[in-house]
């Protein structure tokens, strides 16, 4: 019987003759280095990565292209265009203990069956309510370069840091599309 740390291994040499050989056995499997490293993960020591947010909430980045088309100043309007059955729904919080943050302005703009991202009646900005979130109803968002996506964007400025997302959707049929800010104080 081999000894819990060593290892018997068993091989045919040139001559077909079976050897054996005892060797040390490594403690660090590849198994348990992943299963470690996943249960530090889940368990919250990730602030080593984002060591100012550590604990809590970290902010959301500045998506690349999320910019694009922008025209600042957008209406608060009820829908953006003429509706039409798709909804940009999301919230907003505070990095670092997550509140809500209530009465905060997100501009929505997109390439929609009515018209393209770049035409001013494709824009239109929201509110959020008390628990942080916002829903406008706006036309059906259709690909442009290959991609249905949208485009949003946190961009008051004074009290946190202007924050442009650009999401894409699962597919063109989609009726909805979910996105959450995390806003980092300016």
């Amino acid at each position: 019987m081999t000894e819990p740390w060593r290892t018997r291994l068993r091989y045919r040499d040139s001559q077909a003759s079976l050897r054996t050989i005892d060797t040390p056995s490594s403690q660090f499997t590849r198994r348990g280095l992943l299963a470690v490293s996943g249960a530090i993960f889940a368990s919250g020591l990730n602030g080593l990565v984002h060591p100012g947010h550590a604990g809590g909430l970290a902010p959301t980045p500045t998506m690349r292209g999320g910019a694009n088309n922008y025209l600042p100043g957008a209406p608060i309007v009820e829908r953006i265009g003429g509706g039409g059955g798709f909804w940009m729904s999301g919230t907003v919080r505070r990095a670092g203990d997550g509140m809500p943050s209530a009465r905060r302005r997100i501009q929505i703009w997109a390439h929609t069956t009515e018209r393209h991202e770049r035409d001013p009646h494709s824009y239109g900005a929201t509110s959020t309510d008390a628990e942080g979130r916002f829903r406008p109803e706006m036309p059906q968002i259709v690909p442009a370069f290959g991609q249905p996506h949208g485009h949003l964007a946190y961009d008051d400025g004074v009290e946190f840091r202007t924050v442009f997302l650009r999401p894409v959707t699962r597919s063109a049929r989609d009726t909805s599309l979910s996105v959450d800010f995390v806003l980092e104080s300016a």
